[in-house]
């Protein structure tokens, strides 16, 4: 590669609890972003640093790319045990960005993760104008819904689907993990059929959600990111329930919705490596 392209590429990985997603960005001051090439792999209890790397390899082939080749390479999420990082970005800034190339009409996103789910709000720019974010031990998360197909004999890629046909929901707390599963055995045992589990457990999470972003300030726009945006069954229920709470929200999913935190990585770092190179700063080594 040439140092005019070098100088435009730049790497986001977003380290999550669950999985691991990489974008390799081209990025230059006045001109349009473009993703050139990404990667989602999930960690399944291996050594998340190894996953990072095999993942970050197959992206550079994808790309045919060479390690050098990048401008920046910055971290997110849980990136801070990146070895290789040149820096890390608030999770918040780095969805914000993410979520704003993705859908540049939006002006917040609801990041629904393994473990929490936030609601983050943004201008134009992508700065953070403010955020919202559940506990980790709530109901609303990926992991949880993971665990709850576990016991029903399905995959997530199922349970989107399996959702939407449901006709009579079955309500389901909405307080506590703990709680809201031991609801599905009660279920299971009265014979509620599986749709209509899964469909009050997206009402129930859609309610947090919708909860979640109105107590952010949010309104109009609303781009969900994380491993959930995938999730159909669930961006329906986001829906039913803005309309059925009467908030102001237009709430979408795009196709790269998960890589919105390693994309917001990548133009971050790309931004800041122009920064930097205008400063006369050296990124051999990386910032830290």
């Amino acid at each position: 590669m040439t140092d005019t392209i070098t100088s435009r590429v730049s790497c986001g990985i977003d380290v999550g609890s669950s999985a691991i997603k990489i974008a390799i960005m081209a990025d230059e001051a006045g001109a349009d972003a473009k993703l050139l090439a990404s990667t989602t792999e999930r960690i399944r209890r291996r050594d998340p640093v190894k996953v990072v790397d095999r993942a970050f390899a197959e992206t550079l082939a994808k790309s045919g790319l060479e390690r050098s080749d990048l401008a920046y390479i910055a971290t997110t999420g849980e990136g801070e045990c990146v070895e290789f990082r040149t820096g890390h970005f608030y999770g918040m800034t780095t969805h914000a960005r993410g979520g704003l190339f993705l859908d540049p009409t939006a002006r917040a996103v609801i990041d629904i993760g393994a473990l929490h789910t936030r609601a983050v709000l943004m201008d134009e720019r992508a700065k953070v104008l403010g955020y919202r974010m559940t506990s980790q031990c709530a109901s609303g998360s990926g992991q949880f819904l993971e665990n709850i197909g576990r016991y029903l004999g399905i995959t997530l890629d199922e349970i989107g689907p399996l959702s939407k046909t449901a006709d009579d929901p079955e309500p389901c707390s909405s307080i506590c993990a703990v709680l809201a599963e031991t609801d599905v055995i009660n279920m299971v045992s009265r014979g509620v059929s599986i749709p209509n589990i899964v469909k009050g457990i997206h009402v129930s999470m859609a309610g947090r959600c919708v909860r979640l972003l109105k107590s952010a300030g949010a309104s109009g726009r609303v781009l969900v990111t994380g491993g959930l945006s995938r999730d159909s069954g669930l961006l329906e229920c986001l829906r039913e329930v803005a309309v059925e709470q009467n908030a102001a929200l237009d709430i979408v999913a795009h196709e790269d919705s998960i890589l919105a935190g390693a994309i917001g990585a990548a133009l971050w770092g790309s931004f800041r490596a122009r920064k930097l190179e205008a400063l006369g700063v050296s990124l051999i080594g990386g910032e830290e």
